[in-house]
């Protein structure tokens, strides 16, 4: 469903640009807004770091949101495109001393990440899992939805 937000030409503009004297229009409450049914059901907390040439994210914002300290342990899997990101005991990577989380070369190139790209980072502190979007699932998921949207699929 497509919603569009008709043009509110305020009368004093109107009558101006005609060269007539501005009048009043009486109060008739507030102005007709369309209904937008998209409504937020989660509590994500998203994130658009670069991923530096060492394979680091420096968005402490998101370390801190998951409660996670220096020195945090955490494993990294792929799955479908994606990496998920779990506090784990035994995990083999730590948050660094600066906050930052460090994605290994090998999963870059797995998932053809680049220096100075841009990770999609969608935290869920409910779940204790961060998962990170590469910019080929980024890709995948933009183009998925125009489509939906755009060739009239959209209910």
């Amino acid at each position: 469903m497509t919603s569009t937000v008709p043009a509110v030409v305020p009368s004093s503009f109107a009558t101006a640009a005609s060269g007539q004297a501005a009048t009043r229009r009486p109060a008739s409450g507030p102005l007709p807004l369309p209904a937008f049914t998209d409504r937020r059901t989660r509590r994500t907390v998203y994130a658009l770091p670069a991923i530096d040439c060492n394979g680091r994210l420096a968005d402490q914002a998101i370390v801190r949101v998951m409660g996670w300290k220096p020195g945090t342990r955490y494993a990294i899997q792929e799955q479908s495109g994606l990496l998920l990101v779990d506090a784990n005991p035994r995990g083999v990577f730590a948050v660094t001393r600066q906050g930052h989380l460090y994605i290994p070369a090998v999963v870059r190139r797995r998932c053809a990440i680049s220096p100075a790209d841009r990770l999609l980072i969608a935290a869920e502190p409910g779940e204790r899992r961060l998962v990170i979007h590469p910019p080929a699932a980024i890709d995948a998921m933009i183009a998925d939805r125009h489509r939906h949207v755009l060739d009239g699929d959209a209910t």
